[in-house]
């Protein structure tokens, strides 16, 4: 029985993601706890156990009726901060998580660049941002996750025939998003993992058959699209790790995760028809896809659990008494 006096706490709303990294932390004898923060009740004058924490609330969680999760795990987030905790993914990733026009903003901030994007509430501004992009475009929900709001249009009246119909939903936060639609001279786009701010690996993500881009086994997204040519392809794996990957955009994409107190992400970008790269998603509760690392060899809930537990051990390191003077 693991009676260490330090944890590493993971803090999330949705189970199933989060069993391969219990796994993960079960081969290394991590011990963990879980806070799910779907709802609770946060003590403020109370300090918070040691120990390392991760943060793995999602922008979807709304979807899984855990409509106040992230506005509660910002809350707890600001209060382990407030007492010197260490968080990965911390309250600023949050902020990121959560909205596509805060991460576009920063991710301009470090030189990297993203499709050309028209932040709009109301049905009226919405069709006047279409106008402004021209077509064809795409709509995604400022606060996303799981494609939602994600469809490609060839014209503003194909869009307005949308808002005004049944089928519009809006973003949960009022924020619709028209964003240049990039074509890329084959169908895929690139996914790069980072663990502990440092570069693990890259998926090429084949769009041929659909736009389902979460990697996790359970994803089931439904009639959403990327900003990706949907041109047939040869058949292949959906999740592709590739061996040796290397690009200069992977230290610009350090820099910014440093920055902003993200240890853990998976960062999207797709390469247009003149070779620009256009960086669209930043995802800081990322997930793996199985299939893929078997094929690899690869383990990014591994590389987690002992990139986290690694954390936890200096800070029960830090904590332990001076020894006695003789």
């Amino acid at each position: 029985m693991n009676t260490s006096p330090t944890k590493i706490h993971v803090i999330h709303e949705n189970d199933t993601w989060v069993e391969p990294l219990r796994a993960a932390f079960d081969e290394i004898a991590a011990p963990f706890e879980e806070w799910f923060l779907s709802e609770g009740l946060l003590d403020l004058s109370k300090a918070p156990p040691e120990g390392v924490f991760y943060n793995r609330m999602s922008a979807s969680s709304h979807t899984r009726n855990h409509r106040y999760a992230a506005e509660l795990t910002g809350g707890v987030l600001a209060w382990l901060e407030a007492h010197g905790r260490k968080v990965v993914n911390n309250g600023r990733a949050l902020q990121l998580e959560i909205s596509k026009i805060a991460q576009y903003a920063e991710l301009a901030k470090f030189g990297i660049r993203t499709p050309r994007t028209v932040a709009a509430v109301g049905r009226d501004n919405i069709v006047a941002a279409a106008r402004l992009v021209g077509a064809p475009f795409i709509t995604k929900h400022n606060r996303a996750g799981k494609g939602l709001g994600v469809k490609l249009f060839q014209s503003v009246d194909a869009l307005v025939d949308h808002v005004d119909g049944p089928a519009f939903e809006p973003s949960v936060d009022g924020l619709t998003l028209i964003q240049q639609y990039i074509q890329a001279p084959k169908p895929f786009i690139t996914r790069v993992e980072f663990v502990g701010g440092k570069f693990l690996y890259a998926v090429r993500v084949d769009t041929s058959k659909g736009f389902e881009l979460c990697p996790a086994d359970v994803c089931q997204v439904g009639d959403a699209f990327c900003p990706a040519d949907s041109s047939p392809a040869t058949p292949t794996a959906q999740f592709e790790i590739l061996d040796d990957f290397a690009h200069p955009i992977i230290d610009r994409y350090r820099t910014f995760l440093a920055a902003n107190g993200i240890g853990i992400a998976g960062i999207e970008f797709i390469v247009d028809r003149a070779g620009e790269l256009y960086t669209y998603d930043v995802n800081t509760n990322t997930n793996y896809n199985a299939a893929a690392e078997a094929a690899a060899g690869r383990s990014g809930m591994r590389a987690i659990a002992a990139y986290l537990e690694s954390e936890r051990r200096l800070i029960e390191k830090r904590l332990q008494p001076a020894p006695a003077m003789a």
